[in-house]
C-alpha cells in the first residue's frame, strides 16, 4: 500500500467562500479586507466547538475537516446565522456574504493539508450555495436527516469534473418562522376546544390505532419500512438500534475450486474491518457463510439473520487482474442502495478492499472515529506474495484436520518469510500451535507456550490486532493467569466489538475465571452475532447458566438449543452435565450413552483433570453432573 493510500479516510469537508469575489476585486479592497478577516475569525469557534479542523485558508477561501457530517453542517448552521447578522450590522454595501458546501467523502490528508475527490466535490457544492447559502451532499444528507434540524431542498444529481459518480446536492433551508407554529397551535387548540364532540372520537380513533400498532409490533418485529413498500417481513429476530448488515460470501466466477480461498478470503476482509466499526452491527464470519454456494434470497438472510442490509457479489481473479461486483441491498424495502463493479490489477488488492470498506460505510451513513478509522485502514503487509498465502492459511485452519493444520502452518511461515513484520502471519501460525494440542499432535505445555510467544510478537508488531489480543487471553487462562486473560479478551472486544469469536473467547476466560455470571451477557451477545452458531455457542451458553446455580435457564437452552451437529461430543457432555446435576436423570442416562458411543475410553477424571478452572467448586461441580448422569 502507498504512503497516499495509508493516509486515506473518510472525513466530513467544509468548503467556505466569498460570494462576489470578483466585486470586491473591482472595488477598495482594503475597505473590505478589515471585515473579511473580521468574518472569518468569527467562523472558527464554531469550527472548534464542533470538532473541526481547518486546514487551508488562502485567499478568501476556508477549508476544514470534521468527524462527522452532522457536526460539519451544524456548524455550517450557525456559522452562516452568525454571518448574517455581522452583514446586517454593516452600512448598505459593506456586508460580505459567504456561501458553504459540505460533503462527506474520501480525503488523503499529508503535511497538515487534504486534497482528493472529497475535496472537489465540497468545492462544487459551495458553488452551488449562493450567498449566505448551504449545500450538502447526498451522502452528508444521509447522516444528517433527522439529526440536524433543518429542512433540505433536493437539487438533483451533478456532475464533479474527474469524479466518476455523479453527486446529489440538497440545499439547506432555514427553520419555518416559530411564530407561524404559535399561530397554527393557538389557532388549532380554540377550534378543538369549541367541538370537544370531534376532539372524542379523535381519541377515540388514535386508541384504535395505538391498538392496530401493538399488534404490529408484537407481531412483526421490523423498523418502518419506506413509504410504499406494501409488504411486511417477519423476522426472526429484532432489528438492532443501529445499520445492521450481512456479508455473504462473494461468489468465485473462476470455476476453479482451488480459487475459493481467494473468494472466502476476500470476504472475510470486508466482515473483519466492517466488525471493527461500533456504529454498525455486523453479522459474523460463520452465520454468514452458511450461505454458501445456496441459492438464496436476501430476504430471506435478513429475516433469519435479523439485518437490515445485506452485501452480495461475485469475485474473479484472473491472471493479474481481479474483478469484482458488489451491490449492498435494503432487504426490507428491496432498494439497490449502492452497486459497483471493479476491474483492478491485483497488486492494487488492498486499495480495493479499502475503497469497498469506504463506500459500504458512506452508503450507510457511518461515522468512524480517529481510532476506528487507524483500525479499520491499518497497514498489514504490501506484500503480495505474502497476503496470498496467509489467505490460503487461514482457509486450511477451517478444514480442521492435523493435515490442513500443517498446511495453514507452512502457508503462514512462508507468509512470515516474505515479510517478518506481518503480524496477522504471527496469528496464524500461532492458532495452529495451539491447534496441535486440541488435536492431540504435540506436548501441550510446549505448543500453548509457543502460541503465546507468537502472538506476543504479533501484537508487538501491531497493538491493534483484535483476534490476538483475544487468542492471548485463551492462552493466559490455560496458563493460569486469569486476570491477565479477562483484560486481553475484553480489549479484544473493545477493537472489535461485533465478532462474535471474540465475545465467545471472553464469556469462556470469565467462565474459567469463575466469574459465569458475568459471562450470560457476554455469550447472548455472541450469539446474536452469530444466529446460525456452532454448537460451542450453544454449550458456553448452558455452561456459564448451570455454573451459575440456574439449574432452569440451563435445563431450558440444553431443550431449546437450537443443535446442528447431532455427533458433536462436547454437545453430549454438557448436556449430561446439566442433565445429571439438575436431576433430569433419564436425559441425563441418555446423553451418557451418546458420549460412550462417540467416546467409548471417555471418564470423568480425564475429562475435567484438564479443566482450567480456577475455583476447585466449578471443576467439581462439573464431575458430578457427570457422575450422576452415569459416566465412569
Amino acid at each position: 500500500m502507498s504512503p497516499e493510500e495509508q493516509k486515506r479516510k473518510l472525513a466530513a469537508i467544509l468548503s467556505a467562500n466569498v460570494e462576489g469575489t470578483s466585486r470586491l476585486v473591482g472595488e477598495d479592497e482594503t475597505r473590505h479586507f478589515p471585515t473579511l478577516k473580521s468574518h472569518r475569525e468569527a467562523m472558527s469557534p464554531f469550527i472548534e466547538k464542533h470538532q473541526g479542523r481547518v486546514v487551508d485558508s488562502e485567499g478568501n477561501r476556508l477549508l476544514a475537516v470534521f468527524e462527522s457530517a452532522a457536526e460539519a453542517v451544524q456548524c455550517a448552521i450557525e456559522a452562516q446565522e452568525q454571518l448574517r447578522s455581522r452583514n446586517e450590522a454593516l452600512p448598505e454595501g459593506g456586508g460580505i456574504p459567504f456561501r458553504i458546501g459540505v460533503h462527506l467523502g474520501e480525503v488523503t490528508e499529508e503535511e497538515g493539508k487534504v486534497r482528493g475527490d472529497g475535496v472537489q466535490v465540497a468545492a462544487l457544492l459551495e458553488g452551488m450555495a449562493g450567498a449566505g447559502g448551504i449545500c450538502i451532499s447526498g451522502s452528508a444528507y444521509l447522516q444528517v436527516k433527522g439529526r440536524v434540524k433543518a429542512e433540505y431542498e433536493s437539487l438533483g444529481e451533478h456532475h464533479v469534473q474527474n469524479v466518476v459518480e455523479p453527486v446529489r446536492a440538497y440545499r439547506v433551508l432555514k427553520k419555518p418562522d416559530k411564530s407561524i407554529h404559535v399561530f397554527g397551535k393557538t389557532w388549532l387548540m380554540s377550534y378543538l376546544e369549541t367541538r370537544l364532540d370531534i376532539v372524542k372520537l379523535i381519541v377515540l380513533a388514535m386508541s384504535v390505532l395505538v391498538g392496530i400498532a401493538g399488534l404490529y409490533n408484537t407481531y412483526f418485529r421490523t423498523s418502518s419500512p419506506p413509504v410504499g413498500v406494501a409488504s411486511v417481513q417477519r423476522m426472526a429476530l429484532p432489528l438492532p438500534d443501529k445499520p445492521s448488515i450481512a456479508v455473504l460470501p462473494l461468489e468465485n466466477m473462476t470455476g476453479d475450486p482451488k480459487q475459493e480461498y481467494f473468494a472466502d478470503g476476500f470476504t472475510e476482509q470486508i466482515i473483519t474491518s466492517l466488525s471493527k466499526i461500533s456504529s454498525l452491527f455486523v453479522i459474523s464470519r460463520t452465520s454468514s457463510f452458511s450461505y454458501k454456494g445456496k441459492p438464496v434470497k436476501v430476504q430471506q438472510v435478513s429475516e433469519e439473520l435479523g439485518v437490515r442490509y445485506v452485501l452480495e457479489g461475485s469475485i474473479q481473479e484472473s491472471g493479474a487482474r481481479i474483478r469484482i461486483n458488489v451491490q449492498l441491498i435494503d432487504a426490507i424495502s428491496g432498494r439497490h442502495v449502492w452497486a459497483q463493479s471493479y476491474d483492478r490489477d491485483l497488486k492494487e488488492i488492498f486499495a480495493l478492499q479499502d475503497e469497498v470498506i469506504l463506500k459500504i460505510a458512506s452508503a450507510l451513513s457511518v461515522n468512524l472515529t480517529m481510532g476506528e478509522q487507524a483500525r479499520v485502514w491499518a497497514e498489514g503487509t504490501k506484500s503480495l506474495e505474502a497476503y496470498l498465502n496467509l489467505m490460503q492459511g487461514r482457509a486450511y485452519l477451517f478444514q480442521g484436520n492435523s493435515e490442513s493444520n500443517a498446511l495453514a502452518r507452512r502457508m503462514a511461515e512462508e507468509a512470515i518469510a516474505l515479510d517478518p513484520k506481518y503480524a496477522e502471519a504471527y496469528v496464524v501460525l500461532s492458532i495452529t500451535h495451539t491447534n496441535d494440542v486440541f488435536l492431540g499432535t504435540s506436548h501441550p505445555k510446549e505448543s500453548i507456550a509457543k502460541a503465546m510467544e507468537l502472538t506476543q510478537k504479533a501484537l508487538a508488531l501491531n497493538g491493534s490486532l483484535a483476534d490476538a489480543h483475544s487468542k492471548l487471553g485463551l492462552l493466559y487462562v490455560w496458563s493460569g493467569r486469569y486476570e491477565e486473560a479477562i483484560a486481553e479478551a475484553e480489549r479484544g472486544v473493545e477493537l472489535d466489538p461485533n465478532s462474535g469469536q471474540l465475545n465467545f473467547n471472553l464469556s469462556t476466560a470469565l467462565r474459567f475465571a469463575g466469574k459465569s455470571k458475568e459471562a450470560i451477557p457476554v455469550i447472548q451477545k455472541a450469539l446474536r452475532q452469530e444466529p446460525i452458531s456452532p454448537d460451542i455457542y450453544v454449550q458456553q451458553k448452558a455452561l456459564v447458566y448451570f455454573l451459575s446455580g440456574d439449574c432452569k435457564e440451563a435445563i431450558a437452552t440444553c431443550e431449546k438449543g437450537p443443535w446442528r451437529e447431532p455427533d458433536n461430543l462436547m454437545a453430549h457432555v454438557i448436556r449430561a452435565i446439566v442433565y445429571g446435576f439438575c436431576g433430569r436423570e433419564k436425559e441425563a442416562q441418555k446423553e451418557a450413552t451418546d458420549v460412550i458411543r462417540i467416546k467409548p475410553k471417555f471418564t470423568v477424571e480425564s475429562f475435567t483433570g484438564v479443566l482450567p478452572y480456577k475455583n476447585p467448586s466449578d471443576r467439581e461441580r462439573v464431575a458430578q453432573g457427570l457422575r450422576k448422569a452415569g459416566l465412569p
